[in-house]
């Protein structure tokens, strides 16, 4: 319950913030429209978020037949894990990595690059999708969906209230002069996409660490996850996933920004050698 409350409050501040760009960009209209766009968003959030994450990624259906093995690893890990068999899709790009999607363990999505399939070897590529799997067993699902859906709303809101105060029609609300509206609206635009991005962190770093405890159990062996972040840590680091965006990089097993400095400062997951850490020290020699 803690856990739920404290996402609930943290997806509520994604709202504010929705709200308070808009009443930058039109007074008390913009707000009272901002307000109604938050709640569409947390709406269509809540029925579309699987489909907007896989269609910004370009990911596709994967058939059982052209990956016989990937299923059975997913039919098996599901069976350990409770859990009805999710869809399958596969994201074209040579980054490796992978994440869960949608609103309920009924209608879950786990979805990995063509990148991922190629470097990692049998036990890693299950230590992924069993901490993939965690990831709808822990309900962190929709909460991550919903969080890179509304964080897109307040980066896209950001861009506007900059370039309307570059272009000098920035309002900010009607008893504000020109000079302190294009300050106010300079420092919205700064500010806003990094308190969206600090919100992402707080819901996803703990649950992380979560999902890697709980899919290591699934696994039924920690060192091939274990083995798989680092494979996956470096490949990210030479090579960014360059189609990635910073709202849904909460999402993925591993930063998909790593090697952007500015992302590295505002990471939405924990250090992967914690992480590598602390499933190596579950291991039984």
């Amino acid at each position: 319950m803690g856990n739920r409350l404290r996402t609930t409050f943290l997806l509520a501040l994604l709202t504010v913030l929705i709200v308070w760009i808009g009443r930058a960009l039109g007074g008390p209209h913009g707000m009272v429209i901002a307000f109604v766009l938050a709640a569409v968003m947390n709406l269509g959030s809540y029925w579309f978020s699987d489909k907007i994450v896989l269609g910004m990624y370009r990911a596709k259906p994967l058939d059982e037949s052209d990956a016989p093995e990937l299923y059975q690893i997913v039919r098996e890990l599901s069976m350990n894990a409770g859990l009805p068999m999710p869809r399958l899709f596969v994201i074209p790009s040579e980054t490796p990595n992978a994440f869960a999607t949608g609103r309920n363990p009924e209608k879950a999505v786990v979805a990995v690059t063509e990148g991922l399939l190629r470097i990692l070897n049998r036990e890693e590529v299950r230590g992924v999708l069993a901490h993939e799997l965690a990831h709808v067993k822990n309900r962190d699902i929709l909460v991550g969906s919903i969080a890179a859906t509304l964080a897109g709303v307040v980066m896209m809101l950001a861009d506007m209230v900059r370039w309307a105060a570059i272009f000098g029609g920035f309002r900010g609300g009607d008893d504000e002069e020109s000079g302190g509206g294009l300050i106010a609206g300079l420092v919205i635009s700064i500010v806003a996409p990094i308190a969206a991005m600090l919100i992402q962190m707080a819901i996803s770093r703990s649950r992380e660490y979560l999902a890697d405890e709980t899919g290591a159990r699934f696994a039924g062996n920690p060192q091939g996850l274990a083995a798989a972040l680092e494979k996956l840590a470096a490949a990210s680091h030479r090579l960014p996933m360059t189609e990635a965006k910073p709202a849904t990089a909460h999402l993925f097993i591993v930063n998909p920004l790593s090697g952007r400095a500015f992302a590295n400062l505002f990471s939405t997951h924990p250090p992967i050698e914690e992480r590598i850490r602390r499933l190596r020290s579950m291991a039984v020699y």
